[in-house]
């Protein structure tokens, strides 16, 4: 583990693990033998994105382009022609990406439509989920579209939100007031954070 110091982010999906350096490039750890970690030669990199299964990574670079490495079955590695992008995310098979001037771009499997999103507007921040896209407005509600299997996707009457996530089977939202909602497989009960309070973002 030598190499994992200076880590300023990690992102995990699958049996596979990356960290990006305060120097822009990034290590991994693990594999699904999808070429996922081939990351050699990367630089400059901003965010990194691991793809729920763990089959894929993208890499938003400080240009505002993408790379990404790893299966490539549906194209969800295919974002090399991305520009202006401020925030990506992956899917298992597919890949998002938010544009400095709020709109979406994806890449990748699309049974459920969860990259028919580049109609959306003034959105902040986008999550990926097993087969759907999550994606934060300015303000502060959500959307969601793809498989909403076990109700993944209901968020409809989400306010005053930060930041979003998507798991495999659930999603979750971080209030301003620093309570928690989830919506998706098991959270009939709230998935155990009814008494979650004052949680933050991440600085």
């Amino acid at each position: 583990m030598e190499d994992w110091k200076d880590i300023v982010s990690i992102s995990a999906g699958g049996e596979f693990t990356a960290g990006l350096k305060s120097d822009g490039t990034v290590v991994t750890a693990g594999s699904s033998g999808k070429g996922e970690c081939d990351v050699t030669g990367w630089s400059d990199i901003t965010a990194i994105a691991v793809s729920v299964s763990g089959s894929h990574i993208a890499g938003l670079k400080a240009d505002g382009t993408v790379v990404a490495s790893g299966l490539n079955n549906q194209n969800q590695c295919e974002v090399g022609d991305w520009t202006d992008i401020i925030s990506i995310a992956a899917g298992s098979y597919h890949t998002v990406g938010v544009k400095s001037d709020g709109t979406l771009v994806a890449a990748g499997y699309n049974h459920y439509n969860q990259c028919n999103i580049t109609d959306w507007t003034g959105i902040t921040a986008v999550a990926a989920g097993y087969d759907n896209t999550v994606a934060l407005k300015e303000d502060g509600t959500v959307i969601a579209i793809g498989n909403s299997l076990y109700g993944r996707c209901n968020v409809g009457k989400w306010t005053d939100i930060v930041p979003i996530a998507a798991g495999d089977t659930h999603t979750v939202g971080l209030k301003s007031d620093g309570t928690v909602v989830i919506t998706g497989e098991g959270c009939e009960g709230g998935c155990d954070i009814s008494g979650w309070r004052g949680i933050k973002v991440h600085e």
